[in-house]
């Protein structure tokens, strides 16, 4: 399943969406055109688990700022696609429910906790952790309870076959995190050596789902 736009009207304009969206777009041109390589800039700013988990500072910037850089920088266009479409298409409510300044803080703190959720489950790592994820997955965890039916248009394929279908949030959103939850466990079988931090994602997902409704505005408490 592939969603890509929502039937979720919004009242506001989602400035922090769409900065989010540009700083992310910005930063990975960067990357790809530092003259040291896009790896320097990955070891150099990206959130190291064993940093994170100790406060040894063996970047540019200290482990606590590197949570916070990481969130910016992608492995490719792929993966900068991919989280940014998810942030379009579920960012623009959330940020409606909960005002620019809380939403931005709610990312942001989302991200902080899916960097320590993968490095609490792989310590000793000193491969980097970059991207938005983290933080996306805590909005796709608050939109899923403040708009569980929500129709998602979503390419479903079939084999060679592609079509668009409306499905609700919580079977579209719920399907997504059953696969990070999976994905998760079967990881920690696995000798690390990079790839995809699983428990990040289940980290900000689950930050996203259990602290959205107390940080609405009390005049958007549900």
């Amino acid at each position: 399943m592939f969603p890509f736009k929502d039937e979720n009207p919004t009242r506001t304009f989602p400035l922090i969406t769409i900065m989010l969206i540009a700083i992310n777009v910005i930063v990975y041109i960067w990357e790809i055109m530092y003259p040291a390589g896009e790896s320097y800039i990955v070891y150099s700013y990206g959130a190291i688990p064993s940093n994170l988990i100790s406060f040894k500072n063996t970047q540019p910037l200290h482990p606590a700022f590197t949570v916070f850089s990481s969130m910016f920088l992608h492995g490719g266009l792929l993966h900068i696609g991919g989280n940014m479409l998810y942030l379009w298409v579920f960012g623009n409510n959330i940020e409606d429910r909960l005002g620019h300044i809380r939403f931005l803080l709610f990312y942001l703190a989302c991200g902080v906790i899916a960097a320590y959720s993968h490095a609490i489950t792989d310590p000793l790592s000193k491969v980097p952790m970059i991207g938005a994820s983290g933080a996306v997955s805590g909005v796709l965890g608050a939109y899923i309870v403040l708009f569980p039916h929500a129709r998602i248009h979503t390419l479903v394929f079939f084999g060679f076959f592609i079509r668009v279908i409306r499905i609700p949030a919580l079977i579209v959103i719920g399907f997504w995190a059953i696969i990070q939850f999976i994905n998760g466990i079967l990881s920690k079988g696995l000798i690390a050596q990079g790839g995809v931090a699983w428990f990040a994602h289940v980290g900000g997902f689950l930050a996203g789902l259990l602290t959205i409704k107390f940080l609405l505005p009390k005049r958007s408490q549900l």
